[in-house]
């Protein structure tokens, strides 16, 4: 199983296949494999162990961050997910931990996730897609339905005191230059930062 794999100057933590949106856009639904990493899709879900003694194989001293995103939502498995960013932060120096998530953790887990974060994650970027919650919800297709898209903007505004970074995204090409505002608007009204990430095929 590929667990742990590069892209550019970062290494990224596969660990689990679970997730509760099924994007239309998601690049799951078109590939296997992320920057030649083998396939991104798990035989089962690793244990904590498994994904720890992973890291004796790569030279940590190279990536300038080690980022949770694989072929799945990390905060599915938020207990272990924050497992293995303490063996990181006590083993490699402090190094800068990054989570890509949906940020729907609260309604996963039905209680206020955030202050798991403190000392353990240093940045965390959610993917926006949309400033409207309708749109929302047509394109993430998520099982929560319509309460998501303010569920989501609120973990986002309660992270921010326990990580050192919080990145609301969407995606260039995908939404007009009005959308575009309206999404930073929502950003500077929750005080985080606003990122238009580049399309991939």
């Amino acid at each position: 199983m590929v667990i742990l794999y590069e892209v550019h100057d970062n290494l990224y933590v596969n660990m689990t296949n679970k997730c509760p949106c099924a994007c239309t856009f998601c690049l799951r639904q078109t590939r296997d494999e992320m920057n030649n990493s083998g396939s991104l899709w798990l035989d089962r879900e690793p244990s904590v162990d498994e994904v720890i003694d992973e890291f004796s194989k790569f030279d940590i001293s190279r990536y300038k961050e080690i980022v949770f995103c694989g072929f799945g939502e990390p905060t599915e498995r938020l207990d272990d997910v924050l497992k293995v960013c303490r063996f990181i932060k006590d083993t490699y120096d402090n190094k800068t931990i990054r989570i890509n998530t949906n940020g729907l953790a609260d309604l996963i887990h039905e209680k206020n996730t955030a202050p798991m974060f403190e000392g353990l994650i240093d940045i965390v970027s959610i993917s926006l897609n949309t400033p409207n919650k309708e749109r929302y919800l047509e394109l993430t297709r998520n099982k929560f339905g319509i309460e998501s898209f303010d569920a989501m903007l609120k973990f986002a505004g309660n992270v921010k005191h326990y990580v050192k970074e919080v990145i609301l995204s969407t995606v260039s090409t995908t939404l007009t230059p009005e959308e575009e505002e309206k999404c930073a608007d929502i950003c500077d009204s929750i005080g985080v930062t606003y990122r238009i990430r580049p399309w991939e095929d």
